[in-house]
Formats: structure tokens, C-alpha cells, sequence
């Protein structure tokens, strides 16, 4: 008798034992929590002159993250305060036309030349009267008359300037000059964007999963600095097969739950897509025949859903 019930013992333990090795069945009402990943770039070189964040940490839209330090910027927006500085005074000059020290000293010009022309004039008549009598060469008659006709040359261009001051600026140097401060303005704008690219901004609410350099280290334009995912768009992923994939419409209305919390969600099917056949081994519900195809359910909640409801990649079920 006792050997029997040793053996009954024995039997329901072993049962037991096979029980509890078995397997959990994963069937097509099981799915994963997802969310809608973010990865922030620099956009400009530099170093990391701070962090602001940890890994984990949840931050809000328009929060910094991060600080990168580029001298050549501060450096840059000094040269451009010059620049315009320059161009004002250049579109001033050109706005106030010529001033009284200006038009002086082309005055002193044009007096000079006159008197050059004056001896020129009266070097020309001594020598023609020496050529008529034959006592200079025809070469020396020719130096004295190219001489006049330089003086003469040499008086209309400074009366031509003196009357162009008088008239004032023309209004292609004006435009000249407009077109320096703008120039001059449009670095600025450059620098300024620069500048304010130094500081890497959160650009949603955002759990921050990884950040993949520390301070002091080199970022290039375009490298991913953070990683994470933003917070409130969350999802759920459930794979099912083509025998039950006509079961679900999009559009339908769904309630999923979270077997550990017991919290319930209503929800509703945005998206039924075919998954590739790689995706298939990796995919929630992988007990399948391996000539069916798989698709995926994308399905978001009609309610809100608090940060703590579900976590990345936890299990969610449908009701």
C-alpha cells in the first residue's frame, strides 16, 4: 500500500514538473507595447561643452540637451559686427555725397591743372615759332603738342569729377552700398543661426534611451547624438496569420489590456500590413505554418495613456 502511494506521489509530482515546463502558449491576442522612436542630430562641429541629461531621463519639447562649443563662431560674429559697421558708414558717405574738405582738395586739383595747361600753352607757342624758323626738331615740336594735349586731357577730367561731386552720389554707388549692408547682414543672419545650432533642443516630450557621447568628445555635423522615444505616441504591435487576419478591420474598435496592471485601454486598428518574411521568426504570435503569411496589426489607443501604463516592449493583450 505504501509503495503505491509512493508511486501515485511520484507520478503527480513528475506531472507537475512536465506542467510547468511546458511552454506558455503565444497566441495572436498577445502584442508588444511600441513607440515612435527619436534620434536628435547635431547639425554644426564641435566639442560638448554640456549635458543635461542622463539615460532614462524623460524631458519636455523644447528642453536643452546638450551644449556644443564652436570658437570659430564667436570669433565670426565679431568679424560680421566689423563688416556692417563699415558698410553703414560706406551707404552714409554715399547718401551725404562729397564733403567740404572733398570738393577743397579737387578744387586745389583743378588749379593745378590749369597751371599746367597754362605752361603748356605758352611752351607749345614758343616752340611753334622756334619750329617756323627751323631752330627745333619736328620731334620736339611733337613732345610739346602731345604735352598740351595731356594738360588739356588732364583739365577736363578734373572739372568732369568737380561737377559729379556737385551733382551728388549716383545712385548706382548708393545701390552699391545698400548692397554691402545687406551682404554684411545676410553673414550675420549666418553666424546667428550657428550660434543658435550650439544648443541641442528636445523636439518632443521624449524619454532619452541613449546618448552616445560625453562631455569633452567631438560631434560632426549630422551625428546622432540622442536616441529615445517620443512619449505620447505610444502603440501596440500584434502579429496574427492569414487564417485570423480577416477577423480585424481597420478601423475597428479594440480593448487592450495590461495583464499585470489589469488596465484597460479602448483602442482602435489604424494600419493591417503584410510583414516580411524575415520578420517572420521575430514576430509575437510565431506559431504559425511556415507557408502562411503574417501581418501586423498597428493599433493606438483612443484614450490617454499615463507614462507608466506601459513600458517599451511590454506585453499588452487584447480583450
Amino acid at each position: 500500500m505504501k509503495n503505491t502511494l509512493k508511486h501515485i506521489a511520484l507520478s503527480l509530482t513528475i506531472t507537475s514538473v512536465l506542467v510547468s515546463c511546458t511552454p506558455e502558449e503565444i497566441t495572436a491576442l498577445r502584442g508588444k507595447v511600441k513607440y515612435e522612436t527619436l534620434s536628435v542630430t547635431t547639425k554644426i562641429s564641435g566639442r560638448i561643452a554640456q549635458l543635461f541629461v542622463i539615460e532614462g531621463q524623460q524631458v519636455q519639447q523644447g528642453d536643452t540637451l546638450a551644449i556644443i562649443d564652436v570658437p570659430e563662431v564667436d570669433a565670426k560674429l565679431a568679424q560680421v559686427a566689423g563688416a556692417i559697421e563699415a558698410a553703414k558708414a560706406q551707404l552714409l558717405m554715399a547718401h551725404n555725397g562729397a564733403t567740404n574738405e572733398q570738393i577743397t582738395q579737387i578744387e586745389g586739383k583743378l588749379d593745378a591743372a590749369k597751371a599746367q595747361l597754362n605752361y603748356a600753352k605758352e611752351s607749345f607757342s614758343r616752340v611753334q615759332n622756334m619750329f617756323q624758323d627751323s631752330l627745333v626738331s619736328s620731334q620736339k615740336m611733337d613732345e610739346v603738342r602731345m604735352k598740351l594735349q595731356m594738360a588739356t586731357a588732364q583739365v577736363k577730367a578734373i572739372k568732369a569729377k568737380k561737377q559729379d561731386v556737385l551733382n551728388g552720389t549716383r545712385t548706382e554707388i548708393i545701390a552699391q552700398a545698400n548692397g554691402m549692408l545687406a551682404r554684411a547682414k545676410g553673414v550675420e543672419q549666418e553666424v546667428l543661426v550657428a550660434t543658435g545650432e550650439q544648443y541641442i533642443i528636445a523636439p518632443a516630450d521624449m524619454s532619452i534611451e541613449t546618448i552616445t557621447l560625453r562631455k569633452g568628445e567631438l560631434a560632426t555635423p549630422g551625428y546622432t547624438l540622442f536616441n529615445g522615444y517620443e512619449l505620447s505616441s505610444v502603440y501596440f504591435r500584434f502579429t496574427v496569420n492569414e487564417a485570423k487576419v480577416y477577423n480585424y478591420k481597420v478601423g475597428q474598435e479594440l480593448t487592450i489590456e495590461n495583464p499585470y496592471t489589469k488596465k484597460k485601454f479602448k483602442c482602435k486598428i489604424i494600419a493591417i500590413k503584410q510583414l516580411a518574411r524575415y520578420a517572420d521568426i521575430t514576430s509575437t504570435s510565431p506559431l504559425y505554418k511556415l507557408s502562411e503569411a503574417v501581418y501586423e496589426l498597428k493599433i493606438i489607443p483612443l484614450e490617454k495613456v499615463s507614462t507608466g501604463d506601459f513600458y517599451l516592449n511590454a506585453t499588452a493583450l487584447i480583450q
